[in-house]
């Protein structure tokens, strides 16, 4: 439809509203549309009737607009001059309900209850509203996508079902599709609300977390662990979006301080709960294995979005732990606690003799799929968090395990983040995940790894270099 033939009916209520209906065609025109209107294609002696029936009933004009003010809604119902002419002729075909998409009404004036004048044959059809001249510029964009047939919003493609709807064991239900969608939309459309959107979200998600919990203890306990992780798919994609949009849309002190008040509630699920006197330590390992994922994705995201301040956030300050002061330990804990070991996954692995070497790495890769962070995200994610973990605390022999790395390959190349820092001024910024004020910081760390006083983690025969993942020579070398 390269240039659409669209004809305009309207009244000559007055030389104000023919003037604006000149200047609308004139607009149109200018943008592609072959208009039809009488002030240009009528001349002395031509018959009007036949010329409005002709425009009408014509094959080749696609489009026909109805500027409707009140003057033309009354002539319209009273079938009065040229309008009246026009409207017998309109009205019969929208009743008979074919073609409809040809002709549109274009309000241009409303009564004191602010009603649209529309004549009675278009009943309840919708219209295109240019009654407020603040809005003549959006609407003159949504008659331009009707005369194109280029509407702002189409029916997206039919996607494949979810592959968690296809195992018939996935049941659970934790009720905060309502809360996320609320959540995301305020986000995208910075509404007022938007942070307490998504705390409410996430206090909802925190509490029921809760619904996981493994009652039934009968068969291999290691398949419950499993299937628990496995149900809860569909909730943690929930949150991993919701920590991208956090991370693209809105990062604010507030922001960063409700994410880590989220993950500071799910530290409960680490300890049995009161009611219960009796109980195994892998008994909380579905709990282990979301949360240490779900953490991973929110420093992933945040990275990704480059939002160090926030991620330095998460890693910088403590997390309140109550269930701690039972057994008279500090009841503040770093960010390491969400790295748990996992003695379900060893046991399985010995069970099914599956001669993995680590089940968490490799579960953690298959399921990073389609969701807008990559696995290459995840492990510059779990590394930063190791590096980190051995700066901020250089006197603890064991720090965050960062098992995706197992996956890193030999040899590698830097991590995105600290390739990017080699410019001086990306350093600048990034350094704030390392929580260092300098390049100079870095060389305990530098000097620990190779005294051998942190041990790099090793899987078999395989490990990394973290002086390569760093890029440590490059690192603030250029402007």
């Amino acid at each position: 439809m390269e240039h659409p033939k669209l004809f305009i009916s309207y009244s000559w209520t007055n030389t104000d509203h023919i003037n604006w209906v000149v200047n609308l065609a004139t607009e149109l025109t200018e943008s592609g549309v072959d208009v039809i209107l009488d002030k240009w294609c009528l001349r002395e002696g031509h018959d009007t009737n036949e010329f409005m029936e002709n425009m009408v009933n014509d094959p080749d004009i696609k489009k026909v607009i109805l500027i409707c003010d009140k003057v033309y809604a009354e002539k319209a119902n009273k079938r009065s001059g040229g309008v009246g002419t026009e409207a017998q002729i309109i009205s019969s075909k929208i009743y008979e309900k074919h073609d409809q998409e040809k002709f549109v009404a274009i309000v241009k004036e409303r009564d004191e209850q602010g009603e649209a004048y529309l004549p009675t044959y278009y009943g309840s059809r919708i219209y295109i509203d240019f009654s407020d001249q603040d809005k003549e510029s959006s609407n003159f964009e949504e008659l331009l996508r009707w005369i194109y047939d280029k509407p702002l919003f189409k029916k997206p493609e039919i996607g494949n079902k979810p592959a968690f709807l296809e195992d018939e064991n996935i049941s659970l239900s934790l009720g905060t599709s309502v809360h996320f969608r609320r959540a995301i939309d305020a986000l995208r459309n910075n509404k007022q609300y938007c942070e307490a959107a998504v705390k409410e979200y996430l206090t909802v998600l925190s509490k029921r977390m809760e619904n996981l919990r493994i009652e039934n203890t009968e068969g291999e306990f290691d398949d419950k662990v499993l299937e628990s992780i496995t149900q809860f798919i569909p909730y943690r994609n929930e949150t991993i979006e919701l920590f991208l949009t956090l991370a693209n849309y809105r990062d604010t002190d507030e922001s960063r301080r409700t994410l880590h008040r989220f993950f500071e509630s799910v530290l409960h699920y680490f300890r049995k709960p009161d009611n219960i006197s009796r109980y195994r330590e892998w008994d909380f390992d579905n709990f282990k294995f979301i949360i240490h994922e779900l953490f991973l994705y929110a420093i992933a995201s945040l990275i990704k979005h480059e939002r160090f301040e926030s991620a330095s956030y998460l890693m910088k300050y403590e997390y309140y732990n109550l269930g701690n002061s039972e057994y008279g330990r500090d009841n503040m804990v770093q960010f390491g606690v969400f790295h748990q070991y996992l003695s379900s996954f060893k046991y399985r692995n010995d069970r099914l003799k599956l001669n993995r070497l680590s089940l968490r790495a490799d579960l953690l890769k298959e399921r990073c799929k389609n969701l807008g962070i990559e696995f290459r995200h995840l492990m510059q994610a779990d590394f930063i968090l190791f590096l980190r973990d051995c700066l901020d605390h250089p006197e603890i022999s064991f720090h965050w395990f960062p098992e995706t790395l197992l996956f890193i390959g030999y040899p590698s190349a830097a991590f995105e983040v600290f390739a990017r820092s080699k410019s001086t001024s990306y350093f600048e910024q990034s350094k704030q995940l390392l929580g260092i004020n300098s390049l100079d910081d870095l060389s305990p760390l530098i000097q620990a790894f190779s005294d051998g006083k942190y041990t790099i983690p090793r899987w078999e025969h395989s490990s990394f270099n973290p002086f390569d993942l760093m890029g440590i020579k490059e690192l603030a070398t250029k402007p």
